[in-house]
C-alpha cells in the first residue's frame, strides 16, 4: 500500500518547548519566541512532532516495560508477567506488586514531558493562520494531552495537574497540586470534547490527506467513548463531568455514530489481515495464513480498520535509539533459550518451529484461564487461533531454561515477525527490499506499527451504550459466528475475544467492577519456571485482595514523592511490606 506515513522521529528531536517543572523530574524546554512561532508548515510539524515523540516513544527510553499498553495487558487476567528469572518487575505487575521503588518512573516522566510540550504548543496555537490547519493541530494536541493524562490517571489515580505552560521561571518551580483522578478526568473530558468539536472530518482515504499515524477526529471520538465508559462504570455515575457541564451518554453515542457513518473506516473482511504475521512475504511459509496470498487479503499497514497506530523506525543494529523502533514486539516476543535469537525454533520447517514469530523477552505469556474460557464459551471462534499461538508439542518447556510463568501459549498480535524463509531477523527487511546481505537485529529491526485503536472497538462500544446487538453482530459476522441477542455478558465476552491483547481488557474489568474475581482465576493455573512445572501463586495478599486494597491503581514512584518534598502522597495499599514487594522466582 502506498500512502502518506507520519514519520516524526527526525523532526521531533530538533525542537523543545518551555513548561515542565523540576518537581515532575523532567527538563525545562525553551522554545522559539511565542509571538512568531509557529508561522510556517514546518514549524507546525515540528511543534506537533515533539508531543508525539514524548507520548509514543518516550516511555521506552529507559528500556523498561512502562507503557500503559504494556501495563494494561500484563495487569489483566489474560496475560501473566512472563519473561525470565531476572525480571521480577514484570511478574510483580501481574500481582499488583512492585520490585523496584521507582517502577513506572518512565511512564510518569514521559507522560508529563508530553503534557508540558502539549501545553506549550497550545499556548501558541492561535499563531496558525489557516483555520483548517489550526483546528486539526489543536485537536491533535488536545487529544495527546488527554491521552497522557488518561494513562496517568488509570495507572496512578492521584496525580499532579499542569493545566497550562508556566509563564515564569518561578511559576515553573512550584510543585503542581496532586489531584484525585476523578477530578483529573474532568480535564480529560474538557480536552476530548473540544477536540471532537474542532477537528475536521477527514474520511479514511488510504492516509492521503492525513499521514498514517496522525491523530484524527475519529481517534478523539474513540478515546472519548473509552473515557466515558470507564468513568461512568468505575465511579457508578450516569454522566462524565467537565469543568463546566457534563458529557452524557447520548453525546457519546452521537460521536460513535459519527465515526461509524462518516469516518470511512470499516472492518476488514479477514480478521487475520490485521496482524503482521499474515504479511505477503512470510505467508507462503506459514500454513495458517498461506490461503491469504491467493485471496489478496494479506496484512497491509494503514488498512481501513486502523483508526490510530504508532509508527516505528527501522534500525539495522543495536543503538541508543531503540525506543524509536517497535520495542513492543521485542518485549512481548517469544523467549529464546539462553538468549539465542537464531534458535532453530524460529526457522521454517523445524519440528519445534514457531515461525514466523521472532524472539524477544517473553513478557506477557498467555494466561491459561483465557484459553480455557475461550474454548468453553466460544469453541468455534476462529479468532482464538488467530490471536494465540499454541507451541508445537515437540517444543518442550525444559528448552526454555530461564523463562518464568511460561504457559506454552503466546500472543500472535504483538511479537516481531521474521523474514521470508526465516533466515533474517525481521520481515521489515522484505518490506523495504533490503539487500540479501542485511540480516537485521532482533532488538532493533522491527518497525511494524502498533495499533492503538481500531474500528471494531468503536462498534462494540456503540453496542454497549445502545444495549443493542446490531453492531456487535457485525463484528461476529466478520469471523463467521452466528448472531446473538444483546446481553451484558455477550458484550463482555465479545470484547474479550475480539480485542484480546490490545490493551483494553484491564480497563474493562475495572469499569465493570469484576476485576478482583477475574484476576483471582489466574491463581493455580499451570505454568513453568525454568522448565519445571508449577502453578501460579497467590503472591502478596492474593489477586483479589490486592485489587481490593489498591482498586487497581499502581504505586507512585518514590522519586516523585521525594521530589515534591513529601507534598505528594502515596496511593492506598502500597505500604512497604511483603504484600506489596515481589521478590521474583
Amino acid at each position: 500500500m502506498k500512502f502518506n506515513k507520519f514519520y516524526i522521529l527526525w523532526i521531533a528531536s530538533t525542537l523543545t518547548f518551555s513548561g515542565c517543572d523540576d518537581f515532575l523530574d523532567s527538563q525545562d524546554y525553551t522554545g522559539k519566541n511565542s509571538t512568531n512561532f509557529p508561522s510556517t508548515t514546518e514549524d507546525v510539524n515540528k511543534m506537533v512532532a515533539a508531543v508525539y515523540k514524548s507520548t509514543f516513544y518516550g516511555p521506552f527510553q529507559g528500556n523498561n516495560l512502562e507503557q500503559y499498553f504494556s501495563v494494561a495487558n500484563i495487569m489483566s487476567d489474560d496475560m501473566f508477567g512472563g519473561a525470565g528469572v531476572g525480571d521480577p518487575w514484570w511478574q510483580g505487575l501481574d500481582h499488583l506488586m512492585y520490585a523496584q521503588t521507582n517502577q513506572m518512573q518512565d511512564l510518569w516522566t514521559y507522560s508529563y514531558e508530553a503534557i508540558a510540550r502539549a501545553n506549550s504548543a497550545l499556548s501558541v496555537i492561535d499563531n496558525i493562520a489557516d483555520e483548517e490547519t489550526h483546528n486539526q493541530t489543536k485537536g491533535e494536541l488536545l487529544f495527546m494531552r488527554a491521552y497522557n493524562y488518561y494513562n496517568l490517571v488509570l495507572t496512578f489515580n492521584n496525580v499532579p495537574v499542569i493545566e497550562k505552560a508556566p509563564e515564569t521561571v518561578e511559576e515553573a518551580q512550584i510543585a503542581p497540586e496532586q489531584r484525585d483522578g476523578k477530578e483529573v478526568l474532568k480535564l480529560i473530558a474538557d480536552d476530548l470534547y473540544e477536540a471532537c468539536e474542532c477537528m475536521p472530518s477527514y474520511p479514511y482515504d488510504g492516509w492521503s490527506k492525513l499521514a498514517f499515524g496522525k491523530v484524527t477526529r475519529w481517534a478523539a471520538e474513540t478515546l472519548l467513548a473509552r473515557a466515558f465508559l470507564f468513568y461512568t462504570g468505575f465511579y457508578g455515575e450516569s454522566e462524565m463531568p467537565k469543568t463546566e457541564g457534563s458529557i452524557n451518554k447520548q453525546y457519546v453515542v452521537d460521536k460513535l455514530d459519527d465515526c461509524i457513518k462518516n469516518s470511512g473506516h470499516d472492518l476488514l473482511s479477514d480478521y487475520r489481515s490485521l496482524w503482521a504475521y499474515s504479511n505477503q512475504y512470510t505467508a507462503k511459509d506459514y500454513d495458517f495464513v498461506n490461503d491469504m496470498l491467493e485471496a489478496g487479503t494479506c496484512y497491509k499497514e494503514g488498512n481501513k480498520e486502523v483508526i490510530l497506530a504508532i509508527n516505528f523506525q527501522y534500525q539495522p543494529a543495536w543503538s541508543n535509539n531503540l525506543h524509536l523502533t517497535n520495542q513492543y514486539g521485542l518485549f512481548f516476543g517469544i523467549r529464546a533459550d539462553n538468549n539465542n535469537a537464531d534458535d532453530e525454533r524460529f526457522h521454517v520447517g523445524t519440528a519445534t518451529s514457531v515461525y514466523p514469530f521472532s524472539t524477544g523477552w517473553g513478557c506477557g505469556t498467555v494466561a491459561t484461564n483465557l484459553v480455557t474460557d475461550w474454548k468453553n464459551i466460544e469453541p468455534d471462534d476462529p479468532r482464538r487461533d488467530a490471536s494465540i499461538l499454541a507451541f508445537p508439542a515437540s517444543l518442550k518447556p525444559e528448552t526454555f531454561s530461564d523463562a518464568c510463568e511460561l504457559t506454552m501459549y503466546h500472543n500472535k498480535k504483538i511479537p516481531s515477525v521474521r523474514s521470508a524463509g526465516g533466515q533474517r531477523l525481521s520481515w521489515s527487511l522484505d518490506q523495504m527490499g533490503a539487500d540479501a546481505t542485511e540480516t537485521g537485529n532482533y532488538q532493533a529491526s522491527n518497525c511494524t506499527p502498533l495499533t492503538v485503536y481500531r474500528f471494531a472497538d468503536v462498534l462494540l462500544m456503540y453496542s454497549e451504550l445502545m444495549q443493542d446487538a446490531t453492531t456487535l453482530n457485525r463484528v461476529r459476522n466478520r469471523v463467521g459466528l452466528p448472531a446473538v441477542a444483546y446481553s451484558e455478558q455477550a458484550l463482555r465476552n465479545e470484547r474479550r475475544w475480539e480485542l484480546a491483547f490490545e490493551g483494553s481488557r484491564w480497563d474493562d474489568l475495572r469499569r465493570w467492577n469484576i476485576a478482583g474475581e477475574a484476576l483471582a482465576k489466574q491463581a493455580g493455573q499451570v505454568m513453568y519456571n525454568c522448565g519445571k512445572p508449577t502453578t501460579m501463586p497467590e503472591a502478596g495478599s492474593g489477586y483479589k485482595q490486592r485489587y481490593n486494597e489498591t482498586k487497581g491503581f499502581y504505586r507512585i514512584p518514590k522519586s516523585q514523592i521525594d521530589l515534591s518534598g513529601g507534598k505528594y502522597k502515596q496511593n492506598a495499599g502500597w505500604e512497604d511490606d511483603a504484600k506489596t514487594q515481589f521478590a521474583g522466582y
